[in-house]
């Protein structure tokens, strides 16, 4: 229909209600604080607004047992202005569902990662261009090989998209590994690697400082790179990515942290 009623004026917005529809800005609670700082107690770590602590979405006091993470929290806390905005407090909504979430049923959160090294990125390769193959084979085989080695999980890898089982005894090994993660904030991080990089192993590489979250991030990316290489970048994609490596570069700092 737009095509018929000639060029759009860039003033007039796509949906008529738009001018009516309060904007997200306004919608944010408004700061109500001056100052966040961090204090101890009992060996705990919290964040104060002018004196009272911070607490979850949940009502729980937002603590841990890591002055580093608190800190940062504290500065993402200082960092608004007018109004209180989550989306710019990325460690701060990791620690909220840490607490209100990942540490009453750890178990689920391990069955989830476990469940996704089955499925994983990495062992599924694509059948064409030769370029593209020999750029996976290159940089995703030493990752394979580093899981066998230091996992004992050993991986079998897939061309195309068909779903292949992965050996039970590699799962179990893995499995193990994802066992002995017994902080609830850096098992929530780890989860968050995973899930931004749609790859437990690489997940696994980063809390094992194996890679940073800047080569885990390159290799997650590799084939979309290669399209970007092709065709040129989508700016809102390209823009939904950087606010994605924002949450990846958060879980990896918890994870340095607490590890």
């Amino acid at each position: 229909m737009a095509d018929i009623l000639g060029d759009r004026d860039d003033n007039i917005p796509d949906r008529p209600t738009r001018v009516a529809e309060p904007s997200r800005e306004s919608q944010l609670p408004k700061k109500f604080y001056k100052s966040a700082e961090v204090a101890e107690e009992d060996g705990l770590f919290k964040v104060l607004l002018d004196g009272r602590p911070v607490r979850t979405p949940g009502k729980a006091v937002l603590q841990l047992n890591s002055h580093s993470v608190m800190e940062n929290i504290s500065s993402e806390w200082n960092a608004q202005i007018e109004r209180i905005d989550p989306m710019t407090m990325p460690v701060t909504r990791l620690i909220n569902t840490t607490i209100d979430g990942v540490s009453t049923d750890m178990q689920a959160v391990k069955e989830d990662i476990i469940r996704y090294a089955g499925t994983d990125l990495l062992c599924y390769r694509a059948e064409a261009p030769e370029q593209l193959v020999d750029q996976q084979n290159e940089l995703w085989d030493p990752v394979i090989d580093w899981a066998q080695s230091a996992l004992n999980a050993r991986f079998v890898l897939a061309a195309g998209v068909m779903h292949l089982d992965q050996p039970p005894e590699s799962i179990n090994a893995f499995g193990v590994h994802v066992g002995q993660i017994d902080k609830p904030a850096v098992l929530a991080a780890t989860h968050v690697v995973m899930t931004l990089t749609g790859s437990a192993i690489l997940a696994m590489a980063v809390l094992k400082d194996h890679l940073t979250a800047d080569e885990a991030w390159k290799l997650a990316h590799l084939d979309e790179d290669w399209n970007i290489s092709l065709w040129g970048e989508d700016e809102e994609a390209m823009e939904r990515r950087a606010k994605r490596l924002i949450d990846m570069t958060a879980a990896y700092h918890v994870i340095r942290a607490m590890t």
